[in-house]
């Protein structure tokens, strides 16, 4: 099963992630905005950090767990490759992330996303997974 998509939005960047699970989701989640953001091949796992949102319900979840991501990206230059949920529920997910720091010279920035938005957010259970539709602000 593939992990995620990007699909057409005027002027922004639009994602349908998928997941076996909710953890799985997250997660995948989390890969598809730091492969928009960098080239994840360049990015080794030497640090890792604790992460812990909560949010109303699952649509605010997402925002808040991808915004909380984009802010350590933006604030510490934080560039992150692989992502644990290790508990998740309906309003909170508590996870560690493997990344590095930004190195000039070494990380190429594919693409500058302002925001992580509200616009159309959906998590849903399907048949036979989970699916997101999140729309990035660039």
């Amino acid at each position: 099963m593939k992990k995620y998509e990007l699909i057409d939005h005027t002027a922004d960047l639009g994602l349908e992630i998928y997941g076996k699970d909710l953890k799985e989701l997250f997660e995948n989640a989390g890969e598809a905005l730091f492969e928009i953001i960098c080239d994840l091949s360049q990015v080794a796992e030497s640090m890792k950090k604790r992460v812990v949102v909560d949010g109303e319900d699952l649509e605010q979840l997402m925002v808040t767990w991808l915004g909380e991501l984009l802010y350590l990206h933006d604030v510490e230059g934080s560039l992150f490759k692989r992502f644990e949920i290790e508990e998740i529920g309906s309003k909170s997910l508590k996870a560690t992330v493997y990344g590095e720091k930004f190195k000039e010279g070494h990380h190429t920035i594919k693409t500058e996303i302002k925001a992580v938005t509200y616009h159309q957010i959906q998590v849903r259970e399907e048949e036979d997974r989970w699916t997101s539709r999140v729309i990035l602000d660039l």
